[in-house]
């Protein structure tokens, strides 16, 4: 464990001498990264095995603990530190909603079919059970909460389904206990294209494809219309028009294409579509929040949700022209929810 007090200035004080003064108490910090091999038994496999499990602890010494997850392009980085950015160092950090001052953030790499052997597939319950094996190698018993957005929030749906007695609260964003049927098809597509490209030598361009097709549902038709307004621009060179929404489309695709393998990407995409926990067996406080614009994960999925949960539940709906990207996008109203669960405060 790397344990290290944060620094402080104490400024010079004419009245030092005669009062006490009141100084910053040093921040004891548990930031760490690690791999460790923990073992359980992947749904879509025989039998047991040693899975290596990448993960990293950002946070206050001793604090409580929150494993906070995202979509299938987060990985363990959600905080950042000095070796770069973390994906979500809007809402999780020093005296931001997860507050690192208060609690420790625990993330891990998702698992891909790779690193289950000769598994079929890989399961939300095989990335939850990895997480809760995990903890027992890591002595912690309980978490204060899982925090869970897009493909996190499945995994953390499972989580409390499967092991309810190590999670006191489960917060859910733009996630529900299935996957929608029309959104199982629109990620068939994208498969496909990967396949497609891969066949032809060009996984790069397969992968750039599909993310450019699975923009037009992580984003709201209220934001293209706003977004894309110019008009199409004949270009002789090319001998067809080019429309506003490329341009977005292409960086979005070729960003992508950068970071992911294909492998990697139709793994995990596919354990999206195999997503599955019965409402009834969800046995921790859950909050959840949704978002009127998604597409992927629709509002009547969450209502459905909180009606058979097995727990209390607790739904919260907010109005984003960013569709399903909100958690990325709407830090405020989605920092102050996060914030109250914490807190304990709602369901």
């Amino acid at each position: 464990m790397s344990l290290h007090a944060a620094s402080f200035t104490v400024e010079p004080d004419s009245h030092f001498l005669a009062s006490a003064a009141v100084l910053p108490v040093p921040v004891l910090r548990d930031d760490r990264r690690g791999e460790t091999v923990v073992r359980f038994a992947p749904k879509y496999a025989d039998d047991a095995r040693d899975v290596r499990v990448r993960w990293a602890l950002h946070g206050a010494a001793y604090a409580p603990v929150v494993i906070v997850q995202g979509g299938i392009s987060a990985d363990r980085r959600t905080v950042g530190d000095a070796d770069g950015a973390g994906w979500w160092d809007a809402l999780a950090g020093a005296g931001r909603a997860i507050d690192t001052d208060r609690f420790r953030v625990l993330s891990i790499d998702w698992l891909e079919r790779a690193d289950l052997g000769d598994a079929l597939a890989v399961a939300t319950n095989d990335q939850a059970d990895a997480l809760a094996a995990l903890l027992t190698e890591l002595g912690i018993d309980c978490v204060h909460a899982f925090v869970g957005a897009s493909y996190g929030a499945m995994v953390g749906l499972a989580f409390a389904s499967r092991h309810p007695a190590r999670a006191r609260r489960l917060v859910a964003i733009a996630g529900a206990h299935r996957a929608h049927p029309l959104s199982i098809a629109i990620r068939n597509v994208q498969r496909e294209v990967v396949r497609l490209g891969d066949r032809h030598g060009d996984t790069a361009a397969g992968l750039d494809l599909a993310r450019r097709l699975a923009m037009t549902t992580y984003r709201s038709a209220v934001e293209f219309a706003e977004r894309c307004a110019d008009a199409p621009v004949f270009d002789a060179d090319d001998d067809h028009h080019h429309f506003a929404e490329e341009g977005w489309l292409k960086a979005a695709g070729a960003n992508f294409a950068q970071r992911f393998t294909a492998t990697r990407f139709l793994a995990l995409s596919e354990s999206i579509d195999l997503h599955g926990v019965r409402p009834e067996d969800i046995r921790v406080p859950t909050t959840l929040i949704g978002m009127t614009s998604d597409r992927v994960v629709p509002l009547a999925e969450l209502c459905d949700l909180q009606r058979r949960c097995g727990a209390s539940a607790a739904l919260h709906v907010i109005d984003s022209r960013y569709g399903h990207d909100a958690f990325l996008k709407e830090d405020a109203q989605i920092g102050a929810l996060i914030g109250d669960a914490l807190d304990n405060k709602g369901a």
